[in-house]
């Protein structure tokens, strides 16, 4: 069984354009989410999920220079992108991360790996942030920690069925949308960590991020508990994108 983790990026996010590319403490942001989801345990490698069109270009050049691999498919259709990727680099079990989540836990994805494959029939596992978890009142991970787990099989119905455009565009919807009709499960943190923001959408997020990364980026295996001992020292720092923070943010 070959478990790959899958970065999705992109460049042309409409509230921060060129995101993914910004630099946090000396490296860029997408660079940085592909080693620290290259360290969660279970993992058997990873490759960067990017689009074909000329946008994104930088990206693809990004991933060659850091010996990546990179699957360069749809725009729009997200899905087809992630089906291509398992069927070109023969990924059994797939791990879903985005790229403006440079804060992502190895530990916790890996944790998240654990669930799925100690659990027998998962069709889907996802880390609990956001708001669907804060409406059925599961303990939640900082938003930025996101992470999903799914199987090829899975995949595959998913890209043979999916009609709508919301679930062509972000990948794992037709199958989270039907518990019906497949077995989900979802890791709870260990404490409601739900008001943290920690993901990358806006020019304040990246301010909070960076200044993380500059105070602890020298230790490169620090994970979600050292940046709550950091914010414990310095609350002010949650002041940066205090007013990003929201729990009608939709789960990725």
């Amino acid at each position: 069984m070959s478990t790959l983790g899958f970065v999705q990026a992109r460049m042309g996010s409409t509230r921060l354009p060129g995101k993914v590319l910004e630099p946090l403490a000396g490296r860029p942001a997408v660079a940085r989410v592909l080693e620290r989801v290259a360290r969660a345990p279970g993992l058997d490698g990873v490759a960067l999920l990017t689009s074909d069109t000329p946008g994104d270009e930088p990206l693809r050049q990004i991933g060659a220079e850091l010996g990546v691999p990179v699957v360069a498919g749809s725009h729009d259709d997200v899905l087809d992108r992630f089906h291509l990727a398992a069927r070109q680099l023969g990924a059994d079990v797939i791990l879903r991360v985005t790229a403006d989540c440079p804060l992502v836990d190895p530990g916790v994805l890996g944790e998240l790996l654990a669930l799925f494959r100690d659990t027998p029939g998962l069709d889907h596992a996802a880390v609990a942030t956001g708001a669907m978890a804060a409406r059925t009142g599961l303990r939640r991970y900082p938003d930025g920690l996101d992470g999903e787990v799914l199987d090829a099989a899975t995949l595959a119905l998913a890209w043979e069925q999916a009609t709508d455009p919301y679930e062509r565009e972000h990948v794992t919807p037709f199958v989270w949308r039907r518990p019906e009709r497949f077995n989900l499960a979802v890791l709870e943190a260990p404490e409601d960590l739900g008001t943290e923001r920690w993901t990358i959408d806006r020019a304040a997020d990246l301010a909070f991020v960076r200044a993380v990364y500059e105070r602890l980026g020298d230790r490169e295996s620090f994970g979600y508990r050292d940046v709550l001992d950091l914010l414990a020292r310095e609350p002010a720092l949650r002041e940066l994108n205090a007013g990003e923070r929201t729990d009608s943010t939709p789960v990725r």
